[in-house]
């Protein structure tokens, strides 16, 4: 930005009040009369009989006193003690004022990274059909249900994601393992809700017919492509029914499912 005339000057600096030496290292620092901490003796230029003072070296700051390396005489002259500010909270960046080079962190800097809050860089701008995240959630444990209608059969297998845009869709892919049913002329079917609503296609995600003989298990599943226009948390959930009344359907009878959930850029 330019200014016209001379450019101000942003610091805290500060000349603090003058000291009188005797017989003694340790001083006592003021600013108007007041006691004056310094952050560090690298914040402050010292000068003793004309000479520069080297910090931590000729001297050290502890809270409001300044401690030379050897102790003074009435004769030395402390010429002055320069503040040149204190480490101060810059508050929060205008957009825009952050370049790349100022950001401190492994990986490459450039305009299509961003940094990540484990101090990494990730790629930006994603284009679409990418994915932007992956959740997942699996269940081995045997799970029955008598119902005709669609349940909670295994809420392990539930998942939830919060999509990144409105216009991201997410890749539901539901896989089931020993799926079906005990009694003949029954369907085992299984389905995925977006919260209440059944988002899959007509039969559910899974429809295991049993037309003869005993029972029947199989692997099965299917995937749908939602869109649920949201950035807010949603819940996938799977549930599975039996249309045979009181028969019983089962999954998991041996081996284990998932339902996995993939946001993809819109």
């Amino acid at each position: 930005m330019a200014y016209i005339g001379k450019q101000p000057t942003i610091g805290n600096f500060v000349k603090l009040d003058t000291i009188t030496t005797s017989a003694t290292a340790t001083y006592n620092l003021t600013n108007g009369g007041v006691a004056f901490s310094p952050q560090s003796p690298n914040h402050c230029i010292v000068s003793l009989n004309g000479v520069i003072q080297s910090p931590t070296t000729s001297f050290t700051i502890s809270g409001s006193t300044i401690v030379f390396a050897s102790a003074l005489t009435a004769s030395d002259v402390i010429d002055f003690i320069l503040v040149l500010g204190d480490v101060l909270n810059i508050g929060t960046p205008s957009d825009n004022t952050v370049s790349l080079a100022k950001l401190t962190a492994t990986g490459t800097k450039d305009a299509t990274t961003f940094l990540r809050g484990d101090n990494t860089f990730a790629t930006a701008g994603a284009t679409a059909g990418q994915v932007i995240q992956v959740v997942q959630a699996t269940d081995s444990t045997a799970r029955t249900t008598t119902s005709n209608t669609f349940v909670d059969a295994s809420s392990t297998l539930t998942v939830n994601i919060t999509p990144s845009s409105a216009s991201n869709k997410i890749l539901v892919i539901l896989m089931l393992c020993g799926f079906g049913a005990d009694t003949q002329n029954t369907n085992a079917r299984a389905t995925v809700f977006r919260g209440a609503t059944d988002i899959s296609p007509s039969n559910g995600f899974a429809d295991n017919n049993i037309v003869s003989g005993g029972s029947y298990y199989v692997g099965a599943g299917n995937s749908v492509l939602d869109t649920p226009n949201t950035t807010s948390s949603i819940t996938y959930q799977f549930k599975m029914q039996n249309s045979g009344g009181g028969n019983t359907a089962r999954v998991n009878n041996g081996g284990f499912s998932s339902l996995t959930c993939l946001e993809i850029k819109g």
